[in-house]
């Protein structure tokens, strides 16, 4: 496998997974010149792209995935709420029509060397999948945009060798920031986004030897820094007995700047 991180937080979220001949995109919440220019700099061309699986339909994941689906012929996978919300958002000027690919939440679609399986994740939008992605034994699990961590939520990340996960706010910056009141307890609230705390007591309670590798996404610009969640993650894991840089990496992904193209064993 390959990973990248084109962009992850409220300005556009965008990744690119890649096992044997099969590339494709999570998310496409950046505009498409910067995806073009991102990927081109890593030396992947946008055409080789073979499949872009969405999340939910929320405009900083999905800016992009009209143009990848009409403009550029690459089916896009999502729900069908999904779809019918990126078709509502006015925002959105190229509608999804004949690249839409409808999935079902826990069935499994093959994509060339990769299979795919979407699953619930709880948020305040049209509706909202996590995907779960398995290819040559290996299993990647990305979870964003995730109030709580559900028994399905768990059963899907849990045993991940790969797992990119939110860890989008601290609380006291949260509750000390700028936002007004009913936005920070729509961030908080069980259909919001996942905290520090919460995400690292997940990562440490479900730490398995098999885990390579936790990158941390949707970083929040004005309630969290990106250090800040990652320190928290690695206290949790120290807490539970793992080491971290030896038993296991954790790294948080950057708003605005691509993160390099991992090579996953």
């Amino acid at each position: 496998m390959r990973f990248m991180s084109l962009g992850s937080g409220s300005s556009g979220n965008c990744y690119y997974l890649a096992a044997g001949r099969t590339a494709i995109l999570i998310d496409a919440g950046i505009g498409i010149r910067k995806t073009r220019s991102i990927l081109k700099d890593s030396g992947i061309d946008i055409g080789s792209i073979d499949a872009v699986l969405i999340t939910h339909d929320h405009l900083d994941h999905v800016r992009s995935a009209g143009w990848l689906g009409e403009r550029a012929g690459i089916p896009v996978y999502a729900t069908a709420d999904v779809i019918d919300g990126i078709n509502r958002n006015y925002c959105i000027r190229q509608k999804l029509r004949g690249s839409a690919r409808a999935v079902t939440k826990g069935q499994r679609l093959d994509i060339g060397d990769l299979s795919a399986t979407p699953f619930a994740v709880p948020h305040d939008s049209a509706d909202n999948v996590g995907w779960r992605i398995e290819a040559g034994g290996r299993v990647f699990v990305l979870v964003t945009d995730c109030g709580q961590i559900t028994d399905e939520v768990k059963a899907h990340a849990a045993g991940a060798d790969y797992l990119v996960i939110e860890t989008n706010y601290d609380a006291m910056m949260l509750e000390n920031g700028p936002y007004p009141r009913p936005l920070k307890e729509r961030v908080k609230s069980s259909t919001g986004h996942l905290c520090n705390t919460e995400a690292a007591m997940f990562v440490a309670d479900n730490y398995r030897d098999n885990l390579r590798h936790v990158w941390l996404c949707h970083i929040s610009q004005d309630n969290n820094r990106p250090e800040v969640a990652a320190q928290t993650v690695v206290l949790a894991l120290e807490a539970a007995g793992v080491t971290v840089g030896r038993d296991v990496e954790v790294t948080p992904l950057a708003r605005y700047v691509p993160s390099p193209l991992y090579a996953l064993e």
